[in-house]
């Protein structure tokens, strides 16, 4: 026997004891009054913008505006108009001049301002991370308070890619300051839909 194969069959040998995972109960982890006011008010906190909207009329109009200026803008929400479904194929050299991405998210999470998105909602896994500003649309009804309950709602294994996203992305590893789209979206806007 090699000496790998010893170590590996050690390793075997020597498995912990299998320990159930506890119950918990989900409904007295975490609880708010206002969903949407905490997840307005964490959100802001870590560098994104929360906005509450009747219809996503407003956010067809800002579409066009956006697009009308020559920018390359991609909108992957059936509701606001042409999908642009060509962004599937592009790869990261011809996506990198993305100005704004308009992505439907899945479910708001009220304890960390974060927004999951199944690929099939961003067309190309890329969108979200390479575009300048991210902005994502959520139904308010769709706003959780915990991360146990946001996973009761989606199905990771649905699809190949789905992410969280919270705020704009920021670093703050060089010299302890915060640097925000150093590798990532500049600004993240939630537009929440009543």
């Amino acid at each position: 026997m090699s000496v790998r194969e010893n170590i590996l069959n050690a390793i075997a040998a020597n498995q912990p004891e299998l320990v159930s995972l506890p119950v918990i109960d989900r409904a007295s982890v975490i609880r708010y009054e206002d969903l949407y006011a905490q997840f307005k008010t964490v959100l802001e906190s870590i560098g994104g913008k929360v906005e509450l909207i009747s219809n996503t009329a407003v956010l067809k109009e800002q579409l066009d505006t956006n697009r009308s200026t020559g920018s390359f803008i991609v909108n992957t929400i059936a509701a606001l108009g042409d999908v642009d479904n060509h962004v599937a194929s592009l790869t990261a050299i011809e996506l990198e001049k993305v100005d704004k991405a308009y992505i439907e998210g899945t479910v708001g999470v009220a304890e960390n301002g974060a927004v999951w998105i199944y690929e099939s909602q961003m067309i190309n896994r890329l969108v979200p991370f390479i575009c300048q500003h991210l902005v994502l649309v959520i139904d308010k009804k769709n706003i959780v308070a915990t991360l146990h309950q946001a996973y009761e709602k989606i199905e990771v294994a649905r699809e190949g890619f789905g992410v969280f996203i919270a705020g704009p992305s920021k670093t703050a590893d060089i010299e302890q300051s915060l640097v925000i789209g150093a590798h990532g979206a500049r600004s993240a806007t939630v537009y929440v839909v009543e």
